[in-house]
């Protein structure tokens, strides 16, 4: 094999400056080894996105869904309070975005954690003398759910309560993080009981998960309550993952209170957003609250959190830009004709479905939820409250969540943003489908005795 060499000068050269150079040379080359080192395609996915389950989509697609054709559907599945598009949010809040944009001030990046403006914008909003914030307190997430994951990223092993939101479930298994349930007792309003959720802790728990007001419930925690699940956290050196998207969505005569200001000791990450209040989902802006005034978190917790907001390079700067008008100028009639109406949907829900044989509404404060039990010895046609809710689709087209979504077997969920003459028009059809296949004990032991 010969080579040739053009060289850019030099004395043992031709005229034209190209040296020949005579090498011989033996390579043994095994064709095979030419060729890809895989004879076919085997493309699989990786391991966190197998062990990733929304347990909500898990139960639901393997529901056969099949309305009623002679009744039209009605979807009270669905926690989003723009879908039926009476539940608009304000004017001001579409101004200030309207202005974010043509001001073409917020096209490019931001930092992962948002403009400094901003977040001083919502530290000024949620800021108070027991529990102060600023700026550098303040995470911009893409939503809360997003906000959620960074928290329990950053933390780790957790406790969720059951009947509970599925994310923290889903994050929890596909990072490969342990969860466990502590209890909410539906006879006292969905409550913590305390003293299951401390039998739990042991010496590998980071983090403790407190969803108030509660989304599947839609209950409410009283002061004094939050102060005992603060102590609990306080005795057993456990900071607190504050889940409060709806703590700004609380019924008139119902005095919500955020849980930051009532500790002088536990560190608490509070996770909220523009998702609820406003009603606006799917601008997915999200924040986390830092509450450490002893800086038991120390620098790591929160350079941990800085990171893990650098894999997305942080949420849309459009909605960040639209984000200090919105806190301060929604007027607050905004806020409160949203509450009226869910307070007034949720009594209607409440007082129709608690004549109902064989039903248990637990009366919510807040949130946009009902949990109704289902005594299900009275439906022995139905093995469980999955088979019940299909069902309901089935003969009445009527989609009401079953609990098991939650790991709560046994009831059901209802989600009270739909127009009033269309939760009337639900609870009347439920009433049907009840009084169908509702069978008394009596009736019951008659039959086995036959």
């Amino acid at each position: 094999m010969s080579l040739v060499v053009k060289m850019n000068g030099g004395q043992n050269m031709n005229g034209n400056g190209v040296h020949h150079v005579s090498v011989r040379t033996h390579l043994s080359v095994n064709p095979a080894k030419l060729k890809s080192l895989r004879q076919r395609w085997n493309v699989k996915p990786s391991e966190m996105s197998k062990k990733t389950l929304n347990p909500i989509r898990a139960i639901v697609d393997g529901m056969t869904l099949t309305p009623n054709p002679e009744k039209p559907m009605i979807a009270l599945s669905i926690g989003d309070p723009s879908v039926f598009g009476n539940l608009p949010t304000d004017d001001s809040v579409l101004q200030a975005l309207k202005e974010a944009i043509d001001s073409q001030k917020y096209n490019g990046y931001a930092p992962s954690v948002g403009y400094q403006k901003s977040r001083e914008a919502v530290a000024n909003f949620y800021s108070c003398p027991e529990a102060p914030l600023e700026g550098k307190d303040v995470i911009l997430a893409s939503g809360c759910s997003q906000a959620i994951e960074l928290a329990i990223t950053v933390l780790g092993q957790y406790f969720s309560p059951t009947p509970g939101f599925s994310l923290y479930k889903t994050l929890a298994v596909s990072m490969g993080i342990q969860v466990k349930h502590y209890n909410l007792l539906p006879e006292k309003s969905w409550e913590i009981d305390l003293q299951h959720m401390e039998s739990l802790i042991d010496d590998k728990t980071t983090c403790l998960i407190v969803n108030n007001p509660s989304n599947p419930c839609g209950s409410m925690f009283s002061k004094e309550h939050q102060q005992n699940i603060l102590s609990v956290a306080s005795r057993n050196c456990i900071p607190i993952l504050a889940d409060e998207i709806y703590g700004d969505m609380v019924f008139p005569g119902c005095d919500f209170q955020s849980l930051a200001p009532l500790s002088s000791d536990v560190p608490i990450l509070s996770c909220g957003g523009l998702a609820k209040r406003w009603l606006v989902p799917g601008w997915r802006m999200g924040w986390i609250l830092i509450h450490d005034r002893n800086d038991i978190f120390g620098s790591e917790i929160r350079e941990g959190l800085v990171k893990l907001s650098q894999r997305i390079l942080g949420p849309c700067t459009v909605i960040q830009g639209a984000l200090e008008s919105i806190l301060n100028h929604t007027p607050p009639e905004f806020y409160q004709s949203t509450v009226n109406f869910l307070k007034s949907n949720s009594e209607i829900c409440f007082s129709e479905l608690s004549t109902v044989s064989g039903l248990n509404p637990v009366m919510p404060s807040g949130a946009m939820y009902i949990m109704v039990g289902i005594e299900m010895e009275h439906f022995p046609e139905f093995q469980n409250d999955v088979e019940f809710t299909e069902r309901l689709v089935t003969e009445q087209s009527v989609f009401c969540l079953p609990a098991t979504a939650f790991e709560y077997p046994d009831f059901f969920r209802i989600v009270v943003t739909v127009p009033e003459e269309m939760m009337i028009e639900a609870c009347i059809r439920i009433r049907e489908f009840c009084a169908r296949h509702y069978r008394p004990r009596s009736q019951d032991s008659h039959d086995l005795d036959q």
